[in-house]
């Protein structure tokens, strides 16, 4: 009877890779020292550019993969690219309604954005009242419609989606902006606190203290314990 093979389990999160273990103090300085040789024998000043050939099987892990052939990598079940692009509608058998990448700006004239989505607006509008009145004379007839409609949203879509890297962009200007702009209230917070201290050092400063006060500070008298008991029997005589 032939051994049964163990099910492997696979889940969204896997546990950290084995290979970690390979990451110790040795086997860092190791591979560190030989990238130092291989960059001297090259002229390469920078060691961390180097990638070294031939590694022993405990050195092999601390070496980063390289770049897929085909530009495209799986994690947890996704693909991406290395080229993040947006995908021609040629591609999906999309009727383009406005021009290529390849086809604007042309002849001085600029490509303007807001003005195609506005027509494409408008369209989608009209195609929609022109849907609605198919429907209530000939619904048969209503499919070419609807596959205009479909083609006007994508289009829509697309055209949208070309504003993601502007907007990417934006917003890393506004998260530094604001970073710059807390720090900036921050540093001015201790500069104020700080001119505070100086100007309450420089009033102490300021102030004239009698001799007597002082030392009378820096020496306490010393009382003595049947003073008071003395000046009470001292009175009583007196008064006899």
């Amino acid at each position: 009877m032939e051994e049964e093979q163990p099910q492997q389990v696979s889940s969204t999160w896997p546990p950290p890779p084995p290979f970690w273990r390979d990451f110790t103090p040795e086997n860092l300085a190791r591979i560190n020292e030989l990238r130092k040789q291989e960059a001297e024998k090259q002229g390469i000043e920078d060691a961390t550019k180097i990638r070294l050939e031939g590694l022993p099987r405990e050195l092999r892990n601390l070496q980063p993969p390289l770049e897929p052939a085909d530009g495209v990598w799986r994690v947890f079940g996704d693909t991406y690219r290395l080229n993040d692009e947006l995908p021609r509608l040629e591609e999906s058998n999309i009727r383009r309604l406005f021009p290529n990448p390849e086809e604007r700006d042309r002849d001085g004239k600029h490509f303007d954005r807001a003005l195609i989505l506005k027509r494409l607006a408008k369209s989608l509008l009209l195609n929609f009242l022109e849907l609605v009145g198919l429907l209530a004379i000939n619904p048969e007839a209503a499919e070419e419609k609807t596959a205009d409609i479909r083609d006007l949203f994508i289009n829509f879509h697309h055209l949208i989606n070309e504003y993601r890297p502007h907007q990417a962009r934006e917003s890393l200007i506004s998260m530094m902006q604001a970073q710059l702009d807390r720090t900036r209230a921050e540093t001015n917070a201790i500069r104020d606190a700080k001119d505070k201290a100086e100007r309450i050092m420089e009033g102490l400063g300021s102030l004239k203290i009698e001799d007597d006060l002082i030392n009378n500070l820096a020496t306490p008298s010393k009382k003595d314990p049947w003073g008071n008991e003395n000046e009470t029997w001292a009175s009583v005589i007196e008064d006899i």
